[in-house]
């Protein structure tokens, strides 16, 4: 079908031109408000400009069409393709893109606030200083996306993939993140202000200057996350993991940290990550090169042995530690490896921090594995503590068993600066 075809039957008062062929054709600011166009073939159209509002677009397909400046707002239905097309300045304020697809499209400068955009796949597209304040992107595929500068205020992001996406000065204020892996993202400086993180996975995340005020970060992932200069005033870090991470310079004022106590102000650097560590800690000095550390937030020794030692102030030894959890006294996840790995890398960490190190200064481990099938999922675990680059020795040996018939077993050796 020709455009000035589909025109003149617009302008007749016809709307339906459900699976219509109309690849390349030119609609250059046309007012085809209400229209249906269902499984259409627009690929390639040139429809800037054009009045789009409320039209049926379900299963249509846009591919490498232009859309630049159209007015697409309130749009039915989903499940539209979309990939490689032109929506630079597009108004697609509270349109239905469910399940569409839309990667590599350029949205640069786009209005879709309040659009439903869940499941949709925007994998490599351009959002640059879009707006999408809450915009409903829950389940989306953000991979590779550029969002530098977009406004995200309120959106909810949950079960989002954001791997290598460029969230540069973008806007996140208020939004839904929870459960999120955002591991080795760049989020400096962004605006995080009352967002939910919970159970986020911020491992090695660049948080240096964010804003994270009022922000929910409870049982988060921040081991080895970059948090210099921070906003953290009122933010919630309850049972957060925040082994290694940085915290130099951040504002703190008035947070709830890790063990639920509320931040004590004027702790150093070196305190913040280990506060929350019980006061009844105790490190007893045996000879002037030689100490016993101990943590009561891990084990306690059951036989003849020390939790760590920490020689002439430089090498800590850590016993072999298993997937004891302290808050219920006993093993957990009994037929799972990977998760007894989790417990048994949170009882390491807490034992180092007990002795001021961290999981970045352990040079060597010694894993147990009763069954060496499971050692891709211990492994899957275990490499999220530790940078592939700088990893620790490693010996991994199967047992016939292990204390308390757990799966795992690991040891470690740390070395810190004695001064």
């Amino acid at each position: 079908m020709q455009a000035d075809e589909l025109l003149a039957k617009y302008a007749a008062g016809e709307r339906k031109f459900s699976s219509a062929n109309l690849s390349g054709v030119d609609l250059k600011g046309a007012d085809l408000s209400g229209i249906d166009l269902q499984s259409a073939d627009l690929t390639g159209a040139d429809l800037s400009e054009a009045i789009l509002t409320k039209a049926n677009v379900y299963g249509t397909n846009f591919s490498r069409a232009s859309l630049t400046g159209a007015n697409l707002a309130g749009l039915v239905n989903g499940s539209q393709n979309l990939s490689w097309a032109d929506l630079r300045g597009a108004d697609l304020r509270g349109a239905n893109l469910n399940s569409s697809a839309l990667s590599n499209a350029d949205l640069d400068q786009a209005n879709l606030r309040d659009a439903n955009l869940s499941s949709a796949n925007l994998s490599r597209a351009s959002l640059i200083e879009a707006d999408l304040s809450r915009a409903n992107l829950s389940n989306a595929n953000l991979s590779w996306v550029d969002l530098a500068g977009a406004d995200l205020t309120g959106a909810n992001l949950v079960n989002v993939k954001l791997q290598n996406a460029n969230l540069q000065g973008a806007k996140l204020r208020l939004t839904t993140l929870n459960k999120v892996d955002l591991s080795g993202l760049d989020l400096a400086n962004v605006n995080l202000t009352g967002a939910d993180l919970g159970e986020t996975d911020l491992s090695k995340v660049c948080l240096a200057g964010a804003n994270l005020e009022r922000a929910s970060l409870r049982s988060a992932d921040l081991i080895g996350a970059n948090l210099k200069g921070a906003n953290l005033k009122r933010a919630d870090l309850t049972e957060a993991n925040i082994y290694g991470a940085s915290f130099e310079e951040a504002d703190l004022t008035a947070a709830r940290m890790p063990d639920g106590e509320i931040y004590k102000s004027g702790a150093s650097v070196e305190e913040i990550s280990t506060q929350g560590i019980s006061q009844k800690n105790s490190q007893i000095v045996i000879p002037a090169t030689r100490k016993v550390i101990f943590t009561d937030k891990a084990p306690a020794p059951v036989g003849v042995y020390s939790q760590a030692i920490a020689s002439s102030g430089q090498l800590i030894f850590v016993a072999g530690q298993i997937a004891i959890d302290m808050r219920l006294n006993g093993i957990v996840y009994t037929d799972d490896v990977a998760k007894q790995t989790e417990q048994v890398m949170t009882n390491i960490g807490a034992i180092l921090a007990a002795a001021g190190a961290t999981l970045q200064d352990v040079v060597k481990t010694t894993v147990f594995i009763v069954d060496m099938n499971d050692f891709a999922a211990m492994n899957a675990v275990y490499a999220k503590y530790f940078d592939e680059a700088t990893a620790p020795a490693r010996v991994c040996v199967q047992v016939s068993r292990l204390p308390k018939d757990v799966l795992v077993e690991i040891d470690c050796i740390a070395v810190i600066d004695p001064k």
